[in-house]
């Protein structure tokens, strides 16, 4: 075994101890001072170990990062969730359309969904003061805002379903903590075929496989929005037309962050020159493809539940302050804006990143487009759920700059900070983020000049 790869290997083995740990002593949301040293290992082990396998050989690498990626997701399955308790809803989601009751009829502590409540979720004879625990109007649940109607798009509400029907009596957590590593896993196996379809350099998915918001958000926390970014990378990395239309509408119907990838499916569509009848259909197809799977998705459910089915999103917006009069989002731009320009900007700079996209991105790798877009638009809203950012790290494995991973840390350091409630928190985090992001791109842009006047 070479140096290089030694190297490699015993700082992916100290990562997943560290990972294994995390989850098993470091804390939780009741408990989180502990969490951010722990993560801050994570990061640090995880920028050596994906720095060394660049300098290992491509076929061991990718023995490497299989082995890594599959060994970090049975770390995070070592424990019950730690940081977030959305997967509780998940499971209940799933119960309730297994009893053939829509999942946005009725929200969890409704009195028309009594007999479906288990010890598990419900506990009862407690005192209902853990972290992921809530209490309204008598009841105790593991299931958060209890009062309130689901938020997730059917094919996520799909997935609750599959997931409980293969599911064993007494699962408990376990079942979608697995069903998380096997989308982690999957995604892994997806970007590595991507990077070989495309010759480009297979190490890349090291920052997928290995980086700690994966084995972290998506397998002990359970987020289905692991489901969402492997839906959008097979659409960016293998399909077309029609196709690519398809992948990306269901990805969308998992969680509606997705939509930030289009433009990135489209990249160069409007750009000047001859085949614009061409480009013109191929936009038609993927758009059309795209919407027709969501109402497809939203179809029976609309049907069963009527306008229900928008289920908490109003809520949400208000409650995360995406709304009109709540700035509670958009740091950076509230440093230089008034509070009520503060939205408005943002829509208008994320539209501007996918118009630049659609008239100067690279068609051949829509990936670059998407991340942009993406990137731009976690920057500029500062969203404190990190899990959010999953889509953005698969997008840098796919090819795109390794400065974007910036995004993910920030959303990590304000997610754990949040409970410790210091001030200032948001602001620093994600300014440090886009501070990386324009030092990458300026260097990147420095050393390709620089390579163009050397070929000169």
């Amino acid at each position: 075994m070479g140096v290089r790869t030694l190297c490699a290997t015993v700082l992916l083995a100290a990562l997943v101890a560290v990972v294994a740990a995390t989850v098993r002593s470091g804390g939780d949301l009741g408990h989180p001072a502990a969490l951010l040293y722990w993560y801050a290992a994570a990061w640090v082990l995880f920028a050596g170990a994906a720095w060394m396998v660049r300098r290992v050989p491509v076929r061991t690498a990718v023995a490497l990062i299989l082995a890594g990626g599959i060994a970090l997701c049975a770390a995070a399955l070592s424990a019950p969730p730690r940081t977030s308790d959305d997967m509780y809803r998940y499971a209940w989601d799933g119960r309730v359309q297994a009893a053939a009751v829509s999942p946005y009829a009725y929200p969890p502590d409704a009195p028309q969904l009594a007999r479906l409540r288990d010890h598990w979720l419900f506990p009862a004879g407690t005192a209902c003061h853990g972290w992921d625990l809530h209490s309204v109007a008598g009841v105790c649940t593991h299931i958060n805002r209890p009062s309130e109607h689901t938020i997730y798009p059917p094919v996520a509400e799909g997935w609750f379903l599959l997931v409980h029907a293969v599911s064993p009596a007494g699962g408990r957590h376990k079942p979608l903590q697995l069903a998380g590593a096997v989308l982690a896993v999957a995604t892994t196996v997806a970007l590595l075929l991507v990077q070989r379809r495309t010759c480009r350099d297979t190490r890349q998915v090291a920052l997928w496989a290995w980086c700690p918001a994966v084995p972290f958000a998506a397998v002990n926390d359970a987020h289905v929005d692991t489901l969402g970014v492997l839906l959008t990378v097979a659409a960016l990395g293998t399909a077309a037309g029609a196709r690519r239309g398809a992948l990306l509408g269901a990805a969308i119907a998992v969680k509606l962050l997705p939509v930030l990838a289009l433009p990135g499916a489209l990249s160069g569509v409007l750009a000047p020159g001859p085949g614009l009848r061409a480009r013109g259909r191929e936009t038609a197809s993927v758009l059309l493809a795209a919407v027709g799977v969501v109402a497809l998705a939203y179809l029976p459910y609309l049907l069963a539940s009527g306008s229900a089915v928008l289920g908490y999103l109003p809520g949400y917006l208000r409650e995360e302050g995406y709304e009109p009069g709540n700035v509670s989002r958009f740091a950076l731009l509230r440093l230089v804006l008034p509070d009520a320009w503060a939205a408005p900007a943002a829509v208008a700079l994320v539209a501007l990143s996918a118009w630049y996209v659609l008239r100067r991105g690279d068609p051949e790798r829509p990936w670059h487009g998407s991340l942009l877009v993406a990137g731009t638009a976690l920057l500029l809203t500062s969203p404190a759920y990190y899990w959010y950012a999953l889509l953005v790290v698969a997008l840098v494995a796919m090819g795109g700059p390794w400065e974007w991973l910036a995004v993910a840390a920030a959303g990590t350091v304000l997610y754990v900070a949040d409970g410790l409630q210091p001030q200032g928190v948001q602001a620093t985090a994600y300014g440090m983020a886009a501070v990386t992001v324009l030092a990458g791109a300026l260097v990147r842009a420095r050393s390709g000049g620089d390579r163009r006047r050397d070929g000169a």
